[in-house]
């Protein structure tokens, strides 16, 4: 017997079901202050008997980051607090705040042997001083002002390395903006100088319309809203009175954001995934938490409310913790597969940011306003020339076209930056391999694009060289190599299709392969669902209980086909089909054209593809009939 039930009862409730109900959040309405309070404190609850005897170090797992065992269990111990300080700052009653203070006095003390270590320069310790910082701005008296004076004082010194101490040039430089900017509001030592100069950095980042890239790489992606946009917010209200053309500026660039990443987020709540750093999970919806925490009102308070509460409960059936309820690496389940180089085992707690809100009083704004239902959202197509993206709501999805980005930095970067569609109900894969002579359908490149020139070895479409607007459309090129290179453009093309045209320039044969949504493929093994499956030539279609995703060639013959993709490559699904198109083409240039279709139902039959007037435009140029 478990829990009461017969093991037949037991066995027939799905796994995710039952991990689901590991997550901290199972089961919280997440309404009210009241909720989002017992979800913080559901958070901390596991990592209670994970602390180190001096309470610096949290210690989660075996598991590993590029930097340091030191700086993993610094961070471990750090990120929490961005769920904890506000929870504290709001009025709940939270018994360990002492736990932090010795931990704080003995992470920053050389001499003590829970000693965090002296930061270098790229230091990981330098972004786990963000949450410090966080501590001395909204919480100081029950997290600084408890410690003693020489402890203070080491502290002081720990914290000002920041200042002397290289950081990459990207959102790092809000760590030091904020460090200093803390150490101000404690009435101890900072340098205005330091934050003046790393404010101007950070100006240089910015694209106009609300739209910023991350530093030298140039990321658009969940940085935006998640980091960039959430401590300039964080400026706007602590430096407001030294840094008033900063502050005022960070206060309109919310506003003009809001407008478009209000479209990241499905009925459900939940958020098109895209790009790197998704173990953060709830940080997607960060930025609306940032926004309350700011007064300041970049939509009706009924809306901002109800984006950052449906995104939560959306989070809050997904199973994302391990048995004891400590966050797993993963995004929708526990998957090491589409985890970054940097992600330890405490790195996923930077999701409790989206908890800045429990900072403000119960009669805010935020607090006071009625949730506002999603189908008050705005529907329709966003353009986003500066960001390159176009975006559209529908029912029980969102989804972004994007010509791609230069993302190599980053593990699966092919996947992250370079797929054609993101979806907040199909996901995107992580290739596992695309070279498995043997075993071709375990690949995973869904809604993307990968070659081969001998047939067996593909290489995944990745570092777009090129990518913009053209022909009012999104666009993208890659070039592997001098001897191929391939333009796309991408639109939406009438209810649930969107539509892709390729230009190949290739000095040999090529093979090509192309994906579309994948799928679910849980109950495969239901009869009915054997039946959703089918393809031919030109088109591939896949129709489950749950969802319809298809694939059509709109100008030629390529096969069609259905994949199993290998397991644990989605980020939405451990297991999954997606339909492809696969074809050879002679050296030369071809231009080919691909419909593309997803629902979240089962569909009988396909609508038409209403091809926008510039598709149409670009296929006569090209000599092109679809």
């Amino acid at each position: 017997m478990v829990s009461g039930q017969s093991f037949s009862q037991w066995d027939r409730q799905p796994l995710v079901r039952r991990m689901a109900d590991c997550n901290p959040m199972a089961g919280n309405p997440l309404k009210t202050k009241a909720d989002l309070q017992a979800a913080v404190a559901g958070f901390y609850a596991p990592l209670v008997p994970w602390y180190s005897p001096g309470n610096a170090r949290l210690r989660l797992s075996a598991g590993s980051a590029h930097y340091d065992d030191d700086a993993a269990e610094m961070e471990a111990f750090i990120r929490p607090l961005w769920g904890i300080v506000p929870l504290v700052a709001g009025g709940f009653d939270f018994e360990d705040c002492r736990r932090f203070v010795e931990g704080f006095s003995h992470g920053m003390d050389v001499n003590h042997e829970e000693f965090w270590g002296e930061p270098g320069d790229f230091d990981q310790r330098l972004v786990e001083t963000a949450g410090i910082a966080l501590a001395l701005l909204v919480a100081p008296d029950s997290f600084w002002r408890p410690m003693s004076e020489p402890a203070k004082d080491k502290a002081e010194r720990w914290l000002l390395k920041i200042n002397e101490r290289e950081v990459p040039d990207n959102n790092w430089l809000f760590f030091r903006v904020l460090v200093n900017l803390g150490l101000r509001n404690v009435g101890r030592q900072w340098s205005e100088e330091a934050v003046h100069a790393a404010l101007e950095r950070i100006e240089t980042y910015y694209l106009g319309d609300g739209y910023y890239r991350d530093g030298q790489w140039g990321h658009r992606d969940y940085y935006l809203p998640m980091a960039l946009h959430f401590y300039g917010l964080m400026v706007a209200r602590y430096a407001g009175d030294i840094f008033p053309d900063h502050a005022a500026r960070y206060r309109e660039r919310a506003r003009i954001y809001a407008q478009d990443f209000q479209h990241w987020f499905a009925d459900d709540g939940a958020a098109v995934p895209h790009g790197r750093s998704l173990t953060y999970r709830f940080a997607e919806g960060a930025f609306w938490a940032a926004c309350a925490f700011a007064d300041e009102e970049v939509l009706p308070w009924g809306r901002i409310k109800g984006l950052l509460l449906r995104h939560l409960r959306w989070w809050s059936k997904m199973p994302i913790a391990d048995r004891d309820g400590v966050l797993s690496i993963g995004y929708a389940y526990p998957n090491l597969l589409m985890s970054e180089s940097y992600n330890a085992p405490g790195s996923p707690y930077w999701a409790l940011k989206s908890f800045l809100v429990l900072a403000l009083d119960e009669d805010h704004p935020f607090w006071a306003a009625a949730e506002e239902p999603p189908e008050a959202l705005p529907g329709g197509r966003v353009f986003s020339p500066a960001a390159g993206f176009i975006l559209r709501r529908a029912p029980g999805d969102a989804v972004m076209l994007t010509g791609g980005q230069d993302g190599r930095e980053h593990r699966a970067h092919d996947a992250k930056y370079a797929r054609f569609a993101y979806s907040s109900a199909f996901g995107f894969s992580v290739k596992a391999d695309v070279t498995l002579p043997d075993h071709p359908d375990r690949s995973a490149v869904d809604c993307g694009l990968a070659v081969s020139r001998d047939g067996l070895s593909y290489l995944s479409r990745a570092v777009i060289t090129e990518e913009g607007v053209d022909y009012g459309m999104v666009w993208g090129a890659w070039q592997p190599d001098d001897r191929l290179r391939i333009d796309t453009w991408l639109d939406f093309a009438g209810a649930g299709w969107h539509v892709r045209l390729h230009r190949i320039r290739t000095k040999g044969r090529l093979f090509v392969s192309e994906g579309g949504f994948a799928v679910d493929r849980t109950g495969e093994r239901d009869p009915a669902f054997a039946g959703g499956l089918s393809h031919e030539s030109g088109r591939a279609a896949i129709v489950t209980p749950t969802h319809t995703s298809a694939i059509i060639d709109l100008s030629g013959t390529r096969a069609g086909e259905i994949i199993r993709a290998a397991p644990n490559t989605n980020i939405r699904f451990p297991r999954t089909l997606f339909p492809r198109l696969v074809g050879e083409f002679p050296a030369g240039e071809h231009f080919i054209v691909t419909a593309v279709y997803g629902v979240t139902d089962p569909v009988e039959a396909l609508p038409p593809v209403d091809l926008p007037e510039a598709v149409r435009a670009l296929c006569a140029e090209n000599g092109v009939t679809v």
